[in-house]
């Protein structure tokens, strides 16, 4: 830290702090005097050492400048002296041969003794070779010995075989064979250090890094002396031949390149390929046992970071390579893996897994730039299309086989319906169908995806509103075949009818069942789509559902055709109600192989279509002997009504058969009280004219006049109050009025 500067007036300041400081301003002149005197003198001193310091060392750097010169005059008289030296010694060439024999007498003894010691030497290294090599993975105690005693015999080998080129060629064979268990040695030593590359890691594993530590050396070793190669002979054929004479040592020089850095690199990438390879074949069969025994990846390279990384040296960047390799081989693995056609949960787990990859890396803090190209080419989403395709594929290909089995024994009925264990109508076709929609539904939950799992929900849709309407169009068409030859069809079709049913109430009550397990799984921006499609599918299979018991009325009353033709007819008089409730019961017999719901639904369907058919023949008489009529019907309603008394209770048959009671009293009324009870009627079922002018036109008490003054009395009502159809239609809607002609027809 600089001292801060003192100004002249802040320094006398300092001692003319008091007026009585004034006397003393003599002396104080004094004692600056003197050490400025002490300063000065002080000064003089150093500038004079200074100046004979410089003065000095310009006379050094003159010397030096001056010795310089003269060595380079004296190298100039040695290059010169060396350029030529015939020119100065008499006698150097006879120096020079007397030199070159004694050299190579020397190298001669050198080349016979190193020939004879040679086979002991291989003799040795070859048995410690072989030691080492039995316990791969071991301390490998030999392993800079032997190296370093290879290389001196390698080294004597190439030296040798240089010297022999001028040589005859059988004498080059001769030194060939005699070098041929060296050769062998050398190449058993590199298969040697080569599987010690591959075992880099097991190395590790079982604590010996100290031979990662040896086999790196040798590595690096060799690699330097594969540079000097390469150096030297880049200079050779560069130089021109006289400028390459001069270094002797190229001539010696015919070493073999080695590359083992890049031969235990390309070990290592092998020895990782190779595991990559056995974990796959071990769980060939089981892709998904593949995928879970994963984790291997993870510790093998926290062991490489913690061990592996300090027995290489940096340039060597072996993590970065490990990662580079681990993540390129995982990624063929996998290609491997999709290109094997999986099933669809493996694309899911995989698709899983692929994101705990990331996850896990991320925490290992493997830089993302070490991880390209990305698995699979960073197109994983495309493994839930694969996945959604053959969610398909397979969905179609299973209802396929389904329905092809439950339509072939739907509609040849060779056996009748199975029962379940609660004794009802039913096939296996409802259990199958969930099952397989469960085993695909339970894979999708199983990803955690909302997506996923309503995109399966969407396909589980598709499917079940395909298989119902293949239902609801084989209902028709086995239906329809009853109708126009009945004499071919095979009996059973209404007790199939009602399995059916059963089936799609299973179906639905199972899909209801789904709805309620998958709804707490996922959040609203999914739960919306999954609740619209799955009941959108119980909606259908209750459509189904209703369908089948239609189906089932129908056969009842085309069964009954025979006697609702003759409703209203001669006949009737004589009482053939009967005939249709022994008909109906006979089909209700049935009743303990439906669901309670649907057996309901059955006797609604039941008693409406009755009403239907019978007062659509009572709007389409031609004529009624009155009162015998209205007996008649009385009659006709205390059977029905108690038939089926059976199965519902009066107070609610009395809700469908009030339409009845309204019509008798229209009957029965005298042609000035018609109108009252026809308001009656009218006010629950509008208008209804074309029924109502039948219906007094068919009696047989009222002549044409009196038909039309109760007619027009009807219809001047009508028309002042504006009576219209009720907002909920009732059974009268259902009724079908022919015309006057067609009534004739039929009559005729």
């Amino acid at each position: 830290m600089a001292t801060p500067q003192v100004s002249a007036a802040q320094a006398i300041g300092e001692y003319l702090q008091s007026p009585d400081d004034l006397v003393k301003v003599a002396a104080f002149r004094k004692k600056l005097e003197k050490e400025k005197a002490s300063i000065d003198a002080r000064l003089k001193s150093g500038v004079k050492e200074q100046l004979d310091a410089t003065r000095e060392g310009l006379k050094k750097l003159l010397s030096t400048r001056s010795n310089v010169q003269a060595i380079k005059e004296e190298m100039q008289t040695v290059d010169r002296l060396c350029t030529d030296p015939q020119n100065e010694v008499v006698t150097f060439d006879q120096i020079s041969r007397v030199s070159m024999v004694h050299r190579n007498f020397e190298q001669t003894e050198e080349m016979v003794n190193n020939l004879l010691e040679m086979n002991s030497k291989l003799d040795v290294l070859e048995g410690v070779l072989a030691a080492d090599s039995e316990t791969l993975i071991g301390p490998a105690p030999n392993l800079l010995s032997i190296h370093f005693q290879i290389n001196r015999l390698e080294a004597f080998r190439n030296q040798t075989m240089h010297q022999a080129k001028q040589a005859s060629a059988a004498s080059r064979q001769k030194l060939t064979r005699i070098f041929e268990r060296l050769s062998k040695l050398i190449e058993d030593f590199e298969f040697y250090i080569l599987e010690l590359g591959r075992n880099i890691l097991p190395l590790v594993r079982a604590g010996f890094p100290e031979v990662v530590v040896k086999l790196i050396k040798i590595a690096e070793l060799e690699g330097g002396e594969d540079e000097k190669a390469i150096a030297i002979r880049l200079v050779k054929k560069a130089a021109k031949m006289d400028a390459a004479s001069k270094f002797k040592s190229m001539q010696a020089n015919a070493r073999v390149l080695k590359h083992y850095r890049s031969k235990i690199m390309r070990a290592i990438t092998e020895s990782i390929s190779s595991s990559f390879d056995d974990a796959f074949e071990r769980h060939g069969r089981d892709p998904n046992a593949f995928l879970d025994n994963l984790g291997w990846i993870y510790r093998d390279l926290i062991r490489i970071e913690s061990d592996i990384v300090p027995c290489f040296p940096p340039s060597y960047e072996i993590y970065s390579f490990y990662i580079k390799e681990y993540h390129k081989n995982l990624d063929g693995v996998l290609k491997r893996l999709v290109a094997s056609e999986p099933e669809a949960s493996i694309l899911l787990h995989l698709h899983a897994w692929l994101k705990e990859y990331k996850t896990s890396m991320a925490e290992l803090n493997v830089p993302a730039e070490l991880m390209e190209p990305p698995l699979l080419n960073g197109e994983e989403q495309n493994l839930i299309e694969d996945y959604l395709k053959l969610i398909v594929k397979k969905l179609d290909e299973w209802s396929a086989n389904l329905m092809k089995t439950e339509v072939q024994e739907f509609t040849t009925r060779t056996n009748p319906p199975e029962v379940d264990s609660d004794g009802l109508y039913g096939t296996q076709g409802a259990v199958i169908l969930f099952q397989m929609v469960n085993q695909q539904i339970d894979a999708a939950t199983e990803s955690g995806q909302g997506a996923i799992l309503a995109r399966v929900v969407e396909e589980v849709n598709r499917v079940m509103r395909s298989i119902q309407d293949q239902w609801s169009k084989v209902v028709d068409s086995e239906f329809k075949k009853q109708v126009d030859k009945p004499e071919e069809v095979i009996g059973g079709l209404a007790e199939y009818c009602l399995a059916l049913a059963n089936d799609q109430i299973k179906s639905a009550d199972n899909t209801e069942a789904l709805l309620g397990r998958l709804e707490p799984l996922v959040s609203e921006k999914y739960r919306v789509p999954i609740n619209d499609k799955l009941n959108d599918a119980i909606d259908g299979n209750l459509d189904v559902a209703k369908k089948c018991i239609q189906t089932f009325i129908d056969i009842i009353f085309n069964d009954l055709k025979p006697a609702t033709k003759q409703l209203f007819q001669p006949p009737w008089y004589d009482g053939i109600i009967q005939q249709v409730i022994v008909t109906m019961k006979d089909y209700m017999s049935d009743q303990p192989f439906i669901k309670i719901a649907l057996f309901e639904l059955l006797v609604d369907y039941l008693i409406d279509a009755f009403l239907v058919t019978y007062l659509t023949a009572l709007a389409n008489c031609s004529r009624l002997r009155m009162p015998d009529a209205v007996e008649r019907i009385k009659d006709d309603i205390s059977a029905i009504f108690a038939f089926f008394g059976e199965y519902k209770p009066d107070k609610e048959l009395e809700e469908y058969f009030e339409v009845v009671e309204m019509i008798l009293a229209m009957l029965e009324a005298s042609k000035s009280m018609a109108f009252l009870s026809y308001w009656a009627f009218a006010k629950v079922h509008g208008p209804c004219i074309p029924f109502v002018e039948g219906l007094m036109k068919a009696r047989g008490d009222l002549d044409r006049s009196g038909v039309s003054e109760v007619m027009d009395s009807i219809k001047r009502k009508v028309k002042e109050e504006g009576l219209t159809d009720p907002p909920q239609p009732t059974i009268m809607k259902k009724i079908t009025v022919q015309s006057a002609l067609s009534r004739f027809l039929r009559t005729q």
